[in-house]
């Protein structure tokens, strides 16, 4: 079964998260099949990157995001929601000629 789930990365008492689609039976920090994003918890607020994309691709193909994941995922969506929201809409300018 294939799992989108985190490896730890960064050094002692400093973790870093990248978010990978591995077969579930490969260990916590070893091979994976892709890597999609990044989670760094202790950045204030925390970071969060995750190809949405590739993340949508894999759960429709049958990978089972495990909590922690599927938790970033919404986070992830909400505020890319929120990044398009806050884009202005460009105004057609006007030339007066």
């Amino acid at each position: 079964m294939v799992k989108i789930r985190l490896r730890r990365m960064g050094a002692k008492k400093n973790p870093f998260y990248r978010v990978v689609v591995a077969d579930s039976r490969s260990p916590r920090d070893g091979r994976c099949i892709e890597e999609i994003g990044t989670y760094d918890p202790l950045a204030q607020p925390s970071i969060i990157k995750i190809d949405l994309d590739r993340a949508n691709y894999w759960v429709k193909n049958g990978a089972q995001p495990t909590d922690t994941v599927r938790a970033l995922l919404k986070k992830a969506e909400a505020s890319q929601e929120k990044v398009v929201e806050a884009a202005p809409e460009k105004a057609e300018e006007t030339t007066d000629e």
